[in-house]
């Protein structure tokens, strides 16, 4: 580790092996995280942070500003995205992209940070009222496996500008491009600090009397133990927690375009990402050929390792979450739901599952209730628009929704009734730089990404000032 991050990572008897999914092999081990580490990186951290914040905002944001240009540097960002890909098994193209969204996240709170001003308040005419933002402290960022990369520089950026220091816990099945990150980023010593393990090292972290805020991106399951924890101590948790994102195809829009969408949405990273399109309401207008275009997009596909050109989409993460997905389109096909292409592990090396298509699904399936967080297109039929509404929100999540329409007062109607924090009308992917949401539901609280994360990060204290009286 470079003198810039200090690694709290001290030895410890228990070790993880960190497996390539593309093939099952190791790649290397990692601690396992032990109590003593965990509160080894947070007093650090802590001990860092009051020099930290009376840093100029703008002196902060020039440490960022040469951070991402270090990353920009002849073949740096290539071999992050290469180290990405064998951990996590994405195909080449899309850690590159990764990588790229992350180093512009950085420059973006690099220029964001020192803008985020308090305001003046109109109190008496002899009195002074501010409202100013300072930040929290000692952040812990549990940083998830599906894009650790993207998701660490933005949360990294957003809460150092804003003058805290970091305890970093990668996830355990993701751990070296992130090492990686952290040792080709220069940053003054002491104001981040790496914590490696399992989930016990993440909730030690969350647990320590001297952490300030939690900010996590992973599951619902590990979401609502943190917001636990953190509120009987009433201290502040920051979740963007799991989905199961509608795809509603409206009448009257050209349905291979739609699948076209709908294979983008739900095959993407093999289903691993959080507004992934899990659950698909088609009208029956349009149901067959749209139906029809979807299972010849999945065939199409080519799933291999992601160092391969050829592969379009990688394996799954792990054996476990490829039992998950199996044992939901296991449940569907047995409930009634017609298996169109897939649905069974791939043989040979790795943790390889097929893009699926299933038709006839219901909304009491697992595929159609839980996370299932794999490439698989469930697909109902509906008669109406306002089925597919009521449909798409018979959920307890709230992360996304996509609506294709032709028709702009339903598409005015979908944004308005989804309860969901993003709403995507005609594109699955896409949007303008600095927008934020909210998750609904079971989907998080907070604002993860975004000009906002800076609110988040920070407090807002409200400072009145009166002249003394004259001794």
């Amino acid at each position: 580790m470079s003198t810039a991050t200090t690694s709290a990572t001290a030895a410890a008897a228990a070790t993880i092996a960190v497996l390539d999914p593309a093939t099952g092999e190791q790649l290397d081990t990692i601690p396992a995280g032990d109590e003593q580490a965990a509160d080894a990186a947070v007093r650090a951290a802590a001990a860092a942070q009051p020099a930290w914040a009376r840093t100029a905002p703008g002196e902060r944001a020039a440490v960022l500003k040469a951070a991402a240009r270090g990353l920009r540097g002849h073949g740096v960002a290539e071999e992050l995205a290469v180290l990405q890909t064998r951990e996590n098994g994405r195909p080449l193209a899309e850690s590159r992209a990764g990588v790229e969204a992350g180093i512009g996240a950085i420059e973006q709170y690099a220029e964001l940070g020192p803008l985020h001003r308090g305001r003046a308040l109109q109190g008496e005419w002899n009195a002074t009222d501010l409202m100013v933002h300072e930040p929290r402290g000692v952040v812990a960022l549990l940083v998830p496996w599906n894009d650790p990369l993207a998701i660490a520089c933005g949360q990294l950026a957003a809460c150092l500008v804003a003058g805290n220091t970091v305890v970093l816990k990668p996830s355990e099945k993701t751990p070296l491009a992130t090492i990686g990150l952290l040792e080709l980023l220069g940053l003054p010593a002491g104001i981040v600090q790496l914590l490696l393990g399992d989930a016990r090292a993440g909730r030690r972290l969350a647990a320590h009397p001297l952490t300030d805020l939690v900010v996590h991106t992973g599951s619902v399951t590990t979401g609502r133990e943190l917001a636990s924890a953190r509120g009987g101590e009433l201290r502040k948790a920051l979740l963007e927690l799991g989905g199961k994102d509608p795809l509603i195809v409206d009448a009257g829009v050209d349905p291979v375009w739609a699948a076209g969408q709908a294979a983008l949405g739900a095959f993407a990273n093999a289903g691993q990402l959080c507004t992934s399109v899990e659950r698909i309401y088609v009208h029956a207008q349009v149901a067959d050929r749209f139906t029809q275009a979807l299972v010849e997009a999945a065939r199409a596909l080519r799933p291999g390792p992601g160092l391969d050109p050829a592969s379009t989409m990688g394996p799954l993460i792990d054996e476990r979450q490829r039992g998950v997905v199996d044992a939901h389109v296991r449940q569907a096909i047995e409930a009634g739901a017609e298996r169109l292409t897939g649905g069974a592990p791939a043989e040979g090396h790795g943790f390889f599952y097929p893009p699926t298509v299933l038709r006839g699904a219901r909304d009491d399936m697992d595929v159609m209730r839980e996370e299932t967080f794999g490439p698989v297109a469930a697909i109902r039929t509906v008669t109406s628009f306002d089925e597919a509404l009521e449909a798409a929100n018979g959920t307890v999540y709230g992360l996304a929704a996509t609506v294709l329409t032709g028709d702009l007062a339903r598409a005015q109607r979908a944004w308005r009734e989804l309860r969901v924090g993003t709403v995507k009308i005609n594109a699955v992917w896409g949007g303008a730089p600095g927008g934020a949401a909210e998750p609904a539901g079971a989907s998080g609280t907070g604002f993860g990404y975004g000009p906002e994360l800076l609110d988040e990060v920070t407090r807002t204290k409200v400072v009145h000032v009166e002249p003394a009286p004259p001794a």
